[in-house]
C-alpha cells in the first residue's frame, strides 16, 4: 500500500454544507437561516454568555477571594526526592527539572523536610524548611539560599 492509495473508511467524512446555491440544494434562499430574526442577519447572533436578556450564570453567582499581583507562587519539593543524587552533586531548581523530578519553576524552589537525606550534597534554592536544612546539613550537605 502506497500514501497515494489510502482512505478514509466509508462513512467517516460528511461532504460540507453549500449553502446559498439555488432552490434544487435545499439550502437555497434564506441559506438555512430561517425567515427573520437576529440570526438570519449577517453578522447576527449573541456574544458568548448570553441569555437572552436573563441576568448571565457569571452573574448571578456570588464572587470570591482575590489575585494577589504579587503574591510569589514556590516550587516545592521534599528532600526524600534527593535519593537519586549522589555525594557531591549540585542540586538546583534546573537540574531538577531536567531530572523531571520538577514540571516547571515558578518563583523560585522551596525546599521541605519529608524523608531522608544520605547523599553530601549542595542544594541551591529560594527557601528552606528548618527540618529540610538541618537533614541537609546533618548528612555533611550545605544549603545555599538563591534567588
Amino acid at each position: 500500500m502506497r500514501l497515494g492509495e489510502l482512505k478514509a473508511p466509508k462513512g467517516s467524512t460528511k461532504s460540507r454544507k453549500r449553502v446559498g446555491r439555488g432552490p434544487g440544494s435545499g439550502l437555497g434562499k434564506t441559506s438555512a437561516r430561517g425567515q427573520d430574526g437576529q440570526n438570519s442577519r449577517s453578522g447576527g447572533g449573541t456574544r458568548p454568555g448570553f441569555e437572552g436578556g436573563q441576568m448571565p450564570l457569571a452573574r448571578r453567582l456570588p464572587k470570591r477571594g482575590f489575585t494577589n499581583i504579587f503574591g510569589t507562587t514556590y516550587t516545592t519539593v521534599n528532600v526524600r526526592m534527593f535519593d537519586s543524587f549522589k555525594d557531591g552533586d549540585v542540586v538546583s531548581a534546573e537540574v531538577l527539572k531536567e531530572k523531571n523530578i520538577i514540571k516547571k519553576i515558578n518563583d523560585g524552589l522551596k525546599v521541605l523536610g519529608d524523608g531522608e537525606v544520605t547523599a553530601k550534597l549542595t542544594v541551591k534554592a529560594a527557601k528552606f524548611t528548618e527540618t529540610a536544612k538541618a537533614k541537609i546539613e546533618a548528612a555533611g550537605g550545605t544549603c545555599e539560599v538563591v534567588k
